[in-house]
């Protein structure tokens, strides 16, 4: 199947990308006259590129723009295709980006194959930024600030089937079967390699959840709002443009209608680690429920519980099917085992596999 767009950074031509840029309202009447490009960022699933551009005549373009592609390696690719990945990012920047106060990188072109196999997300580069570091968990004030944002995405979305049901990235029952299917081999693969690393008591909670996959993919799903859902440090952005931005929020390849709160969970589980957690837990959750009645959704602590505790598991999931179905890197390994220490503790903290249990 054929595409109508560049399927690599190095196959886009100076013509070609003034062409868009103009379309995007970002040039006047000057034209690109070379690129040079260079990877950026940590993803495993897509390949992210900066682009250096030189232009024919001095003028207010951007010096730089930032692009995402296809993952090169097979293995990703593959996963992401599977899982409509793509399609759900090029969704957000062509339907949503535009639309919702979150902050976010401007789109400038975004198309994708009707395989869902190649796509191409064209956009505004924010660098200088500050790259969150999953390995590093970050200060109570950056906490603070993508708490903020999580209640940007959530609240203006809250109950508009606008957002939340857009055909594009409405939840699979397909994709839901094949990755209970998948599960159980993945938790496998995962005590495997990483069981050395984690206390007993936490490779036990995965150990159960693979054997609960059946209730945990197949449970029932709140469409109250427009969920990140992969909502932690490496998908975030701080002091964006040199400064001039406090965070922005990148990656929306897992982009669905869910329930706030879940992102929630997922970020201060998966996402901060437990040291955090703990000690700004009820501070970050009070600073969310205030955040979401200045948008207008009024919430309590018992009305997002379940969807915390979600989160969590949610955290712990993602890590493990990860680890096992994208390709293997030592920053990789090292991810995975920090968004699942921290999600397992959380689990454990909260009692969230009662949610599965049965008696």
């Amino acid at each position: 199947m054929g595409t109508h767009f560049p399927t690599r950074p190095e196959a886009i031509t100076p013509d070609w990308l003034t062409e868009r840029m103009n379309a995007a309202g970002l040039l006047s009447d000057q034209r690109v006259t070379h690129i040079d490009h260079a990877p950026i960022g940590t993803g495993q699933v897509g390949d992210s590129i900066r682009f250096t551009l030189s232009y024919d005549r001095t003028g207010c373009a951007p010096p730089t723009i930032a692009g995402k592609f296809a993952s090169s390696d097979p293995t990703s690719r593959g996963t992401a295709q599977m899982m409509k990945l793509y399609l759900h990012e090029v969704c957000f920047f062509r339907e949503f980006a535009h639309d919702l106060p979150i902050v976010t990188p401007a789109p400038i072109f975004a198309d994708i194959a009707d395989d869902n196999g190649d796509f191409i997300l064209l956009m505004e580069d924010l660098g200088p930024a500050r790259q969150g570091n999953q390995l590093d968990s970050c200060s109570l004030a950056d906490g603070r600030h993508a708490i903020i944002q999580a209640a940007a995405l959530h609240g203006p979305s809250w109950g508009k089937t606008r957002f939340t049901g857009a055909a594009d990235i409405a939840p699979d029952p397909q994709i839901r079967g094949l990755a209970q299917a998948l599960y159980p081999a993945s938790t496998a693969t995962f005590i495997e390699r990483y069981s050395d690393e984690l206390p007993a008591d936490l490779i036990a909670i995965v150990a159960r959840m693979g054997e609960l996959a059946g209730p945990i993919f197949t449970r029932s799903q709140d469409h109250k709002c427009l969920v990140h859902g992969d909502f932690r440090l490496d998908n975030m952005l701080f002091d964006a443009k040199a400064g001039a931005l406090p965070i922005a929020i990148v990656d929306w390849q897992t982009l669905t209608p869910g329930d706030g709160a879940v992102d929630i969970g997922y970020f201060l589980g998966a996402g901060v680690g437990s040291e955090l957690r703990r000690s700004a837990e009820d501070e970050l959750l009070d600073l969310y429920l205030a955040e979401m009645a200045r948008h207008g959704v009024t919430l309590s602590r018992d009305d997002i519980d379940r969807g915390y505790k979600l989160g969590a598991v949610h955290g712990v999931s993602t890590a493990v099917f990860s680890a096992a179905n994208v390709v293997r890197t030592d920053r990789g390994d090292a991810n995975f085992l920090s968004m699942a220490k921290g999600a397992l503790e959380l689990v454990q903290d909260t009692g969230a596999l009662a949610l599965f249990e049965t008696d």
